[in-house]
């Protein structure tokens, strides 16, 4: 029998990933599709009256095996794929997508949905399961269930050719990203680059048989070069090579992926009765419309703008000043930001990475959570994983009870997309009175150790590991009683709070001093440097709002238009939407919309916003833990309770309400970043 289609015969029921072969997959994928959908005929054919438990709830736990297995192979398929996976994803895709639609589009099962919504009033039904109710009921009529038969046909078409679309734009951006290296046999070309940087470099190329030093465009090599390489020429190439993914006119281009997706989303939005994609996304959001969108990325424009104007100008003129360019382009961007800020705080990555030893990093982050909730890590060598890199936990709290299992995937290699994201193997959920834990992991690309030196992390990487972290609090805490409803299952513009509220212990002294040790000597951060971190944090943050509201724009652009239909070229319909947060010149070559891998393969489309939108969020909230103490155990059981253990069994604001007292407050960002008066 298949190893995927039975129940797992491990330690926790933790995935076997030894044991599991590719040619698994598809067959695994084709048995649990029919047991899925035997489950769902049980459910439809019920002879009994419609009620909560025997529709609402068995459809919430039906399909469990189905769900995990594709929690298996698509978090492997952005981890640690091959060829082979993404074929399989490819042939996958379009089943499930049509296995979605025969649930959504079931007009029997509708009905008993139907039924037991109409009687809500009179079921007694806790918060929890009216919010399920709600979510089933609209993931029916949102999806479909009130369209007459040939529109039905017509949104089974489009999302079958949508699910093929994402996967190729993922495929073609990682292809992309492993294409290109820059070999380098001339040290002088190396000039201004760390040691580290260097040692990095030189030990990829000899990985790859070939003498020299290897750039390529995976951050971790990418980004010390176009911060620190004095070669701006270099710089140049590798910004221009990274700009143009899939951007050139060849078998990897993405742009008529790109017109293909939007189009095709607005087309299923007007199938369903909305007016633009955006509209049927944001009905489900806190922010509820694409006019409430808009005018939130406005506003904060309009505050940011200036800001990042005067600090363009003082980088023009710094650049100036100190090599005589005329021009500023965005390869010059990291690099004079870097002399800058060193000239400014004194202050530089290269001096800080001693203190950032990842193992630290990864101390400090459990020592934090165990102060604020409770919580024990203890690394664990029994449980199976899908390649050597990746470090398994045991979670428990207080009292010794399971919490979670924890995986944690630190460093780069050729079958893993580039960037960071937590996910899940296995989601929380309470059934037959027991309570079935998580199993969770997050996902990074940091600098790999080298012969020399131990991985150490720029600030920015201490930042993502507690930002992917933070997600991961959320899955591990969770605490409620339906699958659906748990752990990150919660509006898109919700779901960054506790990642980016956790980043805020970064630039704490008391937080510091737990992990920050200096890797040779043992000696703790001294606080000339948490001064200059904390003085040095809202450094540029005018040019990094503004980048961020660009990303959140362009993402509206493709999605809140009237009509894409009427797009034809990618670049210049990209300019446009840049226009009024250009500061550095455009560059042909280049195009972004072709590697947005958040809004055209992940779950960002129309969703981009809620970065800038949950750092309201996370600045409001972390003003009380900075009022009552940043490990103070009441403001972080009000925390924990309120928001991390309750997914998405309420409406988010009243979560939030309920953890602040209050609505959040923009003004707590905007002091943060420096953008208005801290009075």
């Amino acid at each position: 029998m298949n190893i995927l289609n039975k129940p797992f015969d491990t330690q926790f029921q933790t995935a076997p990933f030894s044991k599991i072969n590719n040619d698994n997959f598809f067959p695994a994928f084709k048995i649990a599709i029919e047991k899925a959908k035997k489950e769902i005929e049980v459910i439809t054919n019920n002879s009994e009256k419609p009620s909560f438990e025997n529709t609402i709830e068995a459809l919430d736990f039906s399909g469990e095996e189905l769900d995990r297995i594709s929690s298996i192979f698509f978090n492997l398929n952005s981890a640690e794929t091959n060829d082979e996976i993404q074929k399989i994803a490819q042939e996958v895709s379009p089943l499930l997508s049509e296995f979605s639609n025969d649930i959504t589009l079931n007009e029997n099962l509708f009905k008993r949905i139907k039924t037991v919504y109409n009687d809500r009033n009179s079921l007694n039904l806790s918060t929890e399961q009216q919010t399920l109710l709600d979510k089933k009921y609209k993931s029916f009529s949102r999806n479909g269930a009130n369209l007459p038969e040939d529109k039905k046909q017509k949104l089974r078409e489009i999302d079958k050719e949508l699910s093929k679309l994402k996967l190729k734009f993922g495929e073609n951006v990682l292809a992309e990203t492993n294409k290109f290296e820059m070999l380098l046999t001339n040290e002088e070309d190396l000039s201004g680059l760390p040691e580290g940087a260097k040692e990095a470099a030189q030990q990829l190329a000899e990985s790859k048989g070939k003498e020299g030093w290897l750039i390529t465009l995976d951050y971790p090599s990418y980004i010390p070069f176009m911060t620190y390489s004095d070669n701006r020429e270099l710089r140049k190439k590798l910004a221009i090579a990274s700009g143009a993914k899939a951007f050139n006119n060849d078998a990897l281009d993405n742009q008529e992926n790109v017109l293909k997706i939007t189009k095709l989303r607005y087309q299923r939005a007007n199938l369903l009765g909305y007016k633009t994609h955006a509209h049927f996304v944001l009905e489900e959001r806190m922010a509820k419309t694409p006019k409430k969108v808009d005018s939130f990325l406005n506003e904060l424009l309009e505050k940011a703008k200036p800001a990042a104007l005067k600090e363009f100008k003082e980088l023009e003129a710094f650049a100036k000043e100190l090599d005589h360019i005329d021009q500023l382009q965005k390869w010059d961007a990291s690099y004079y930001a870097e002399k800058l800020k060193q000239k400014l705080f004194n202050l530089d990555d290269e001096k800080l990475k001693p203190y950032f030893k990842l193992e630290n990093v990864i101390q400090g982050v459990f020592n934090i959570s165990e102060k604020l909730y409770g919580l024990h890590f203890e690394e664990i060598s029994t449980i199976d994983k899908y390649h050597e890199d990746v470090l398994t936990y045991l979670v428990t709290n207080n009292i010794g009870d399971l919490v979670s299992i924890f995986y944690a995937d630190f460093f780069p290699r050729p079958g893993k997309r580039n960037g960071a994201w937590m996910t899940s193997y296995k989601p929380q959920y309470l059934k037959n009175g027991e309570n079935s834990r998580p199993h969770i992991s997050i996902v990074c690309n940091f600098t790999k150790p080298t012969k020399s030196k131990p991985s150490l992390l720029t600030f920015n990487e201490v930042t993502t590991l507690f930002h992917e972290f933070g997600h991961a609090l959320h899955g591990m805490l969770a605490n409620t009683t339906y699958p659906s409803l748990s752990g990150t299952s919660v509006f898109w513009d919700f779901v960054e709070l506790p990642s980016q509220v956790l980043e805020n212990w970064c630039y704490e002294k008391e937080a510091l001093e737990l992990f920050a040790t200096h890797y040779e000597t043992g000696e703790v951060i001294p606080m000339d440097l948490i001064e200059k971190i904390k003085a040095s944090s809202t450094f540029h943050e005018g040019m990094q709002t503004l980048r961020q509201i660009s990303f959140g724009l362009l993402d509206m652009s493709w999605h809140s238009g009237d009509s894409p239909e009427t797009i034809t070229n990618v670049k210049e319909h990209e300019k446009e939407a840049f226009e009024n947060t250009l500061l550095y010149p455009d560059v042909a070559e280049n195009c972004m919309s072709t590697s947005f891998s958040h809004i055209f393969q992940g779950g960002y489309s129309s969703g981009y916003y809620s970065y800038k939108w949950a750092e309201v969020l996370d600045a409001d909230a972390f003003e009380l833990f900075k009022e009552k103490g940043i490990f103070n155990k009441e403001v972080a059981t009000k925390f924990k309770n309120n928001v991390l253990s309750q997914g998405g069994t309420e409406d988010p604001m009243v979560l939030y309400k309920r953890f602040r007292g209050q609505e959040p407050k923009p003004e707590a960002l905007l002091k943060r970043a420096g953008l208005i008066e801290n009075k």
